[in-house]
């Protein structure tokens, strides 16, 4: 359960979580130069996979001890991590990454929907919609008319990103079923099934003992997967507990803000009034989600 207004720790954390992801469209758009999609996906998780491990180790905690929750955490692995990021790795080739970051902030509406129409949590209902709608609206002041009609951007592509959206989705409410374990627990074992489901794939599919990828793929890899993937998992886990399945995936209208942040250092576009409007609406919708800002009347109810 999220609390009602969330600490300022795990404000900061989720910005630290937004800007990860964030940064994970253009570190996939480098490694997709020279490398497939498939050994993209399995590198970086692989790799999150050992590291995480490793301090699973270091500090000895235990490991799960039923079949039952080795195979809810194998579950959770596919939908978190080797379906959505072959989907979002896929449709990259056929569309830019500053679609992909705008389509990826679809999470949080497939969450309330889900939570609202199936699960019946209406808990603050009102307020969360607006947030969702205020985060969406910022998106799209962000990436204007031209994004949505981008002469480049294919179909197949779209809906590979917003089906890895859904994914993402349903693993932030499947994650609360982890509430009892520590959080580097359920991402070491989580990234370590994705991992196995991946690797075969990528040898399968993808022949990558073959080829000969840059430095800069590699290094991208290395930057997904330990920044993008396996502090990212850390931090998600923790934050699903403390403030939600809605409010940790809010962070994916932030991750769009840091895209169009970065495009900006990186390539040196200019900052639009649309781009500062837009990132106002974006914290705006976020506060409202996650409970640090509550209309007066909220408050005063519970007083």
């Amino acid at each position: 359960m999220s609390s009602p207004a969330a600490p300022r720790l795990d404000i900061a954390l989720l910005v630290l979580l937004a800007f990860l992801w964030g940064s994970s469209f253009t570190l996939i758009e480098v490694a997709l130069d020279t490398v497939p999609p498939a050994t993209i996906v399995a590198g970086r998780l692989t790799l999150a996979a050992l590291v995480l491990m490793a301090l699973v180790a270091i500090r000895r905690l235990p490991l799960p001890k039923t079949p039952r929750r080795w195979g809810a955490l194998a579950g959770q692995g596919a939908l978190q991590t080797a379906l959505p990021f072959s989907l979002i790795s896929w449709g990259q080739q056929h569309i830019d990454s500053g679609m992909a970051s705008l389509l990826s902030t679809t999470p949080p509406l497939f969450v309330f929907l889900i939570g609202f129409v199936l699960l019946k949590e209406r808990e603050a209902a009102g307020r969360k919609l607006l947030g969702v709608t205020l985060g969406f609206s910022g998106v799209l002041a962000i990436m204007g008319p031209a994004a949505l009609a981008s002469k480049d951007s294919q179909l197949a592509g779209q809906l590979a990103v917003v089906a890895a959206s859904l994914c993402y989705g349903v693993s932030a409410l499947n994650a609360r079923r982890f509430a009892d374990q520590p959080a580097l627990i359920t991402a070491a074992c989580s990234m370590g099934f994705g991992a196995l489901l991946m690797i075969p794939i990528a040898l399968a599919v993808d022949a990558p003992l073959a080829r000969a990828p840059d430095a800069k793929a590699l290094a991208a890899i290395a930057a997904l997967g330990l920044l993008s993937t396996a502090l990212a998992s850390v931090v998600f886990f923790r934050l699903v507990r403390t403030l939600g399945p809605l409010g940790v995936t809010t962070g994916s209208y932030m991750r769009a803000g840091f895209s169009i942040l970065l495009g900006t250092w990186l390539l040196g576009e200019a900052v639009t009034p649309a781009l500062a409007i837009g990132l106002m609406l974006i914290f705006l919708g976020v506060a409202l989600v996650t409970g640090l800002l509550r209309p007066r009347r909220a408050r005063s109810l519970r007083g």
